[in-house]
């Protein structure tokens, strides 16, 4: 039968993390319910869910459980879907005329695969050569964070920090390196708790093999305080 190939196609393309685009696909019409209607959706599905599974919401511990989920769903782990959290990112001119590359490491990422709704957790790696403007430190924390706050896959994630960042700072010269842990392959499937996943991007500059060098270095570093 079709929907039982499709079934299939679809589990084939999550089980192998393939990404469709590097943009996050949304709909025309994402943005035309508000922030608590969605939740108040969300809210009903959820219960939904919990329900089919057996689960008692009567019990003291799991009758807020709905609202709760659908809170976190519209506020925090998908909240990079809604481009009004978008964080600005101000630039100024790079008066001390710093011509070497600068890298923000261990950036925290905090994300979720897309395919299983599972976290994706580990760490970035930003840098950039500045062309005549600079941006300041956290607005690239910032930026990952944002990217990372909804459902994604790694190398969609990687490309997004780097072409925002080429906006941002009207440059070619930006990279990203990202590090981390997929409990759709650690907690499920495979169930293979030692493996991480590693992607990069690398614009402009990044594209010669020693300025790539010199960035792969630098994160290598030890910067335990």
């Amino acid at each position: 039968m079709k929907i039982e190939k499709d079934i299939q196609d679809f589990d084939a393309v999550g089980d192998n993390h393939i990404g469709t685009s590097s943009e996050t696909p949304m709909r025309s019409d994402a943005f035309e319910l508000t922030s608590s209607e969605k939740i108040d959706i969300i809210k009903d599905d959820v219960r939904h869910i919990m329900e089919t599974l057996g689960l008692d919401l009567n019990d003291d511990s799991l009758k807020g459980t709905p609202k709760r989920v659908a809170k976190m769903f519209v506020n925090e782990i998908f909240g990079g879907l809604n481009p009004d959290k978008k964080p600005s990112a101000s630039t100024f001119e790079n008066k001390y005329k710093y011509g070497e590359m600068l890298v923000e490491k261990n950036i925290t990422v905090y994300s979720t695969c897309e395919h299983h709704l599972l976290p994706i957790v580990g760490k970035a790696h930003v840098a950039y050569i500045s062309n005549g403007t600079v941006v300041g430190l956290s607005k690239m924390n910032r930026i990952v964070d944002y990217f990372a706050k909804r459902p994604q896959v790694q190398e969609r994630l990687t490309i997004q920090v780097v072409k925002e960042l080429q906006k941002v700072l009207n440059t070619e010269d930006v990279a990203c390196v990202i590090d981390a842990k997929h409990l759709c392959v650690n907690s499920r499937g495979i169930r293979d708790v030692d493996s991480s996943t590693v992607t990069s991007e690398f614009g402009g500059k990044f594209k010669n093999k020693e300025t790539k060098r010199e960035f792969l270095d630098y994160i290598k570093l030890d910067t335990t305080f």
